[in-house]
């Protein structure tokens, strides 16, 4: 009888191409005849050695360690699934007693932890974490209603929620006097705010100026200095981000988006605070009027909050246009969509059209293509309708919807209607 290894060209084939809907069940199999969990390695047909480049520990060409920070790529899960057991699997850090603290002040818009604010908590578990002998804390400030359950994911050691009506809006003075009651009380080695127009910069300055302090603003990054006194300089955006300025990290910092890779590997304890301190009640001098309404359709792709999104799938596009009105959502398109002439040229989202900063993104029939989601990489969260379960826009997506678009489209405006007419109804009968 022949010796020789029979093997299957079509799983090899399907273990090739990463876009196959089979793709990671096959390399989980693989990984399994050969012993090692989801397959970072397989002989191939010819008996050349196939790397898979996504393959969680995987170690590139320049000596990079690719790592999987969503759980999609770990063999045989669902998204959903493997993002969970990504999140479980993480090392579970307690600081009992903690050194100092590092308190961040966090703009969660929408109630949600955005990606400058995981960068920003990054930075910090670096200045926590720089000491194993003497290792320091995270403290997170937060004002209003929160809706983020990872925050323990995002490395936050001790959680001191504010959810007084005081601080809802545009309220600085208030939360000023909160953040002067939380420095005397924890007296934090470090503060760090989001230098982002969204509150944390402001609010910023008006710490520092309290405090006594110079800030650093436009910081994007940190190194150890054991010369400075607080042993670390920063490196900060100056003269309209046309230089780099270098100087000693001060107490107050206020951080760019990207200024560190955000905490994937541990989860923290969030254990909540409260303050023994209280802070003075303030009457602002500043009322919030609220946010003013302005049309969907007059917002700039690169300013949009919302962006309903079409490509190649979007048959009914009548439907289309009355969703992104129903939804209040500003409307952007693939190229494809944009090359057919179904939308206009400043409409298109992608590398060679407008990258956007949208808290979420609904993508509608599109495949996506590497240049549109270069274009993405920066939104919040992705959601996406699409018929082919195989599509690099699922693998991307935070939530994906299988199905037809149209009818998803049109069952989605029909909740929405309804759920406005019950609020409105409701409304008029208080009101009788």
């Amino acid at each position: 009888m022949n010796d020789s290894i029979r093997r299957d060209p079509r799983r090899a084939w399907i273990a090739r191409n990463r876009l196959h809907p089979e793709h990671l069940s096959v390399l989980a199999a693989l990984g399994e005849i050969g012993g090692g969990g989801a397959a970072s390695e397989w002989l191939g047909p010819n008996g050349v050695i196939r790397r898979n480049p996504h393959a969680i520990g995987f170690i590139g060409p320049k000596g990079v360690k690719r790592i999987d920070r969503s759980g999609t790529q770990q063999g045989g899960q669902a998204p959903g699934q493997g993002r969970q057991a990504a999140q479980d699997s993480r090392r579970a850090v307690t600081i009992e007693d903690p050194a100092f603290l590092v308190a961040v002040v966090p703009d969660m818009t929408g109630g949600r932890l955005s990606g400058h604010d995981r960068d920003l908590l990054g930075l910090a578990r670096r200045l926590a974490d720089a000491d194993p002998a003497r290792p320091g804390a995270v403290l997170a400030v937060i004002f209003g209603e929160h809706k983020d359950s990872t925050l323990g994911e995002a490395g936050i050691d001790r959680l001191l929620h504010l959810e007084d009506a005081a601080f809802t809006g545009f309220s600085p003075e208030a939360r000023l006097a909160v953040l002067a009651a939380v420095e005397r009380e924890f007296a934090p080695h470090h503060w760090l705010l989001p230098d982002s127009p969204l509150g944390g910069a402001d609010l910023g300055r008006r710490l520092a100026l309290s405090l006594d302090e110079r800030p650093a603003t436009g910081v994007w990054q940190i190194e150890a200095d054991g010369e400075a006194p607080l042993g670390w300089r920063c490196t900060a955006r100056g003269a309209a981000e046309s230089l780099d300025i270098q100087r000693p990290l001060p107490r107050v910092a206020l951080a760019l988006a990207e200024c560190a890779e955000p905490v994937d590997e541990t989860r923290h304890s969030a254990e909540p605070l409260s303050l023994t301190i209280e802070p003075p009640r303030i009457l602002s001098r500043i009322e919030d009027l609220g946010q003013v309404a302005v049309d969907p359709a007059g917002v700039a792709l690169a300013e949009a909050e919302f962006i309903l999104s079409g490509g190649n799938g979007v048959k009914d596009w009548d439907g289309f246009h009355h969703a992104a009105t129903v939804l209040a959502a500003t409307e952007g398109a693939s190229r494809v969509a944009v090359d057919d002439g179904f939308m206009a040229r400043d409409r298109q989202v992608g590398a060679t059209g407008t990258w956007v900063t949208a808290r979420v993104y609904m993508a509608v029939g599109i495949s996506g293509a590497i240049q549109h989601l270069q274009g993405i990489q920066r939104c919040d969260k992705v959601v996406t309708i699409n018929r082919d379960p195989g599509c690099d826009m699922i693998k991307r997506a935070d939530l994906a919807v299988i199905g037809d678009a149209a009818e998803i489209l049109a069952a989605l405006v029909e909740q929405v209607e309804q759920q406005r007419a019950e609020q409105h109804g409701g409304v008029r009968r208080d009101a009788a």
